[in-house]
């Protein structure tokens, strides 16, 4: 499947502010089995300064969905669709979390020409060594028998003693689509269940890319170590590392507001 096919659905915050300066102009990747969306709360707090587009990368959302989980046809096709929307103009700022940020790091590397600045949150350029809690996270959806599922509340009931944390279940269950006669996983869960370890094994290559970087740490999570610094720095020279205190692997979600605050310095700075 060409990249160019693969239909990337956006939605738009904001509208860039007039005048010179900075690039004003923000697309952000989510994570596996996110949606652009999840990324809602923080393009709105970054207005008027900033406009944003939210991804919804392929297998998620409202995107297509594809026949294997490749990050470099992932990466050509927002590329692509960057081209044709937000990026028509110029170069703008990408910010990708976790499976979204190894987007995010291959698409700059791929057409650096695109990307001002880079915000990588809470994931390296290494293979992730262990994604037993992805997997058990999904399999536990995998568990709900959509044809005898009266409502989303009762799916919520059915996954609490696989998944205790109610936001974890919420963020998933996001996911869920009544189709009218049923439910269906908007998502693309049995090919992202397959190809769970391609998601974790990529590597990014490439660059270096010599923009400004901004890597970003949650201080509970272990997606980011000092092992992986040299990769970060042959790839990205210009890294910034940022650690936000308190945070976990969902950096964005847990302490929005000192993420946000992360991200307008970054990107503002001369």
């Amino acid at each position: 499947m060409s990249p160019d096919s693969i239909e990337i659905h956006t939605t738009a915050v904001g509208r860039p502010p007039e005048g010179e300066g900075r690039t004003r102009r923000i697309a952000f990747l989510h994570g596996l089995f996110g949606q652009g969306k999840n990324f809602t709360s923080i393009a709105k707090a970054l207005q008027p300064d900033f406009a944003s587009l939210l991804v919804d990368l392929p297998n998620h959302g409202r995107s297509a969905w594809t026949e294997r989980v490749d990050y470099e046809q992932m990466a050509d096709a927002v590329a692509a669709e960057l081209r044709r929307d937000i990026a028509a103009d110029g170069p703008v700022h990408l910010v990708g979390h976790s499976m979204g940020g190894k987007v995010a790091m291959a698409l700059t590397l791929r057409h650096p020409d695109l990307i001002d600045r880079l915000v990588v949150v809470d994931i390296a350029p290494v293979a992730s060594s262990d994604m037993s809690e992805f997997r058990h996270l999904l399999g536990a959806l995998d568990t709900l028998d959509l044809a005898d599922l009266p409502s989303r509340t009762e799916a919520d009931a059915r996954l609490t003693e696989l998944i205790p944390n109610r936001t974890t279940r919420g963020f998933l269950l996001q996911n869920l689509r009544s189709d009218g006669d049923g439910w269906r996983w908007q998502a693309n869960l049995d090919l992202l269940l397959h190809d769970l370890p391609s998601i974790g094994d990529y590597v990014p290559s490439g660059g270096p890319f010599d923009n400004p970087v901004l890597w970003v740490a949650g201080e509970r999570s272990p997606y980011i170590t000092e092992d992986a610094e040299p990769a970060m720095r042959e790839l990205f020279p210009r890294t910034v590392l940022v650690t936000i205190k308190g945070a976990g692997h969902w950096v964005h979600s847990e302490k929005p507001e000192a993420f946000t605050s992360a991200l307008r310095v970054f990107l503002s700075a001369a």
